[in-house]
Order: C-alpha cells, then sequence, then structure tokens
C-alpha cells in the first residue's frame, strides 16, 4: 500500500482554488512529546497540494511529481483532528505551487507549507 494511503486523509471539501481535508490524529502519529511529528505534518501538507492540483486538473489526467516543499512550524498539534486548506496559487504547464494552511481541531493555525509540484 503506498505511504500516502497510511494517513487515511479524507477530502472534506472542492473549492474554486484548492481543497479542505480532514486527518484523524491517532498516537503513531505523535512525536516523543506527544504533538503531532514534524514529517507527517509536512507529508499532509504534500498531500493536500497534490489533492488541490488533482482538483484543478481532473483526477487522474496528469502525472506529477513533488519538487519542492517547505513548512514553517509555527505551533505544536494536538488534539483529534487536523485540518489542511491547500490554495492552488499557479497553475503553470510545468510548475504548479500550493500554499497548504493547517490548522488543529481547534481551527487555529499551526503551520504554513509552500509546496512546489512538476507535470510530468
Amino acid at each position: 500500500m503506498p505511504f500516502e494511503h497510511h494517513l487515511k486523509l479524507r477530502l472534506a471539501r472542492k473549492h474554486a482554488d484548492g481543497v479542505t481535508l480532514h486527518f484523524s490524529l491517532s498516537p503513531e502519529y505523535l512525536n516523543s512529546s506527544g504533538n503531532l511529528h514534524g514529517g507527517i505534518t509536512a507529508s499532509i501538507a504534500d498531500e493536500a497540494a497534490w489533492h488541490a492540483l488533482e482538483n484543478h486538473w481532473g483526477y487522474g489526467t496528469k502525472k506529477s511529481t513533488t519538487t519542492e516543499l517547505k513548512v514553517n512550524y509555527l505551533r505544536p498539534i494536538t488534539g483529534k483532528k487536523v485540518i489542511a486548506r491547500a490554495h492552488l496559487v499557479r497553475a503553470g504547464r510545468t510548475l504548479c505551487v500550493s500554499r497548504i494552511d493547517i490548522f488543529d481541531e481547534k481551527k487555529v493555525l499551526s503551520a504554513i507549507a509552500i509546496v512546489t509540484y512538476m507535470l510530468l
């Protein structure tokens, strides 16, 4: 099973400029401090950007790969749910850039990511 399927992300809403995903926080995704692991946060951002891209072009119509991912971790994420809102900033012929806002279950902004995909 591909790695991203282990995250069990749920597409909650499609927007004109992107998507919103929900992620259920469980113990295997936490770090030793009891917060969401930073690598999982980055993976959520990457997947949210992919969904925004697929929503724009049509699921399954384009092949793509991540070329750059940057995450600013603003605060620890705890609780039961994470919300990722992906905004497709630019969808070019070769590169597509997304901004992902990641919120905790209280809808407090906890991380911001910029993810660039290349169309293959």
